[in-house]
């Protein structure tokens, strides 16, 4: 494994991609302390219509996307100005790509939201660039729910299996068209980088081999 001083070689921006449950935030903290980068985290715990959203997502459902896409895009703003390297909990493009066309395609956003909601993001992100690497958490349905489970949020409470499902479908249909740049897909049933030594240990080491291998591929 390379030493952390490779790190200095050069800025990096790497962005942390998953369903709810996958363990993004946990993998984003691992990296940040591990490569000593700047973490930027999914705005959750103070997010003004995250409890309203899973209390009746039809109704908040624009109202969440819009606020998660400003966000989102004040950070990606921000990261690109940072002279140092960024770990990111989430993609502006899961936005859009995930989570907006999943409750249009529910019928919990209408048409003419759905519309209005794509624009801006076609606006929005043709003025960002794309991490210099996606990492993608894959888990099962079960995973995702034990996850969930275990971290208590009480909001989370209500989440449907249907919903996590379709989800899922989309993120995979998604990293398969994903073309802005080299991804690393990471089976999240299989491994327990949070607790087990040498499950953290080769995570981090396929993330480096990917940023500061010789000959880094393109490809999963």
């Amino acid at each position: 494994m390379a030493n952390k001083s490779v790190v200095g070689a050069g800025k990096k921006y790497v962005s942390i991609a998953g369903n709810i449950g996958a363990g993004k935030s946990s993998l984003t903290r691992l990296l940040s302390d591990y490569f000593k980068w700047k973490a930027f985290y999914e705005q959750v715990d103070d997010n003004p219509y995250l409890s309203d959203f899973y209390e009746d997502m039809r109704r908040w459902s624009f109202n969440l996307q819009v606020f998660f896409l400003s966000n989102r895009f004040n950070h990606q703003r921000e990261i690109e100005a940072l002279p140092y390297s960024v770990v990111q909990d989430r993609t502006i493009y899961e936005d859009a790509e995930i989570f907006a066309r999943n409750l249009h395609e529910m019928g919990l956003m209408s048409e003419r939201d759905y519309a209005n909601y794509v624009d801006l993001y076609a606006i929005m992100t043709s003025y960002l660039q794309a991490p210099d690497l996606l990492v993608y958490l894959r888990a099962s349905v079960p995973t995702l729910v034990r996850h969930i489970q275990s971290r208590g949020r009480e909001f989370e409470s209500s989440i449907r299996i249907e919903y996590l499902e379709k989800l899922h479908d989309h993120y995979e249909d998604w990293l398969e068209r994903y073309d802005k740049g080299p991804k690393l897909i990471i089976e999240a049933d299989e491994i327990d980088f949070v607790n087990n030594d040498d499950d953290r240990l080769a995570v981090i080491g396929q993330i480096e081999s990917r940023l500061f291998g010789l000959f880094p591929d393109k490809g999963s």
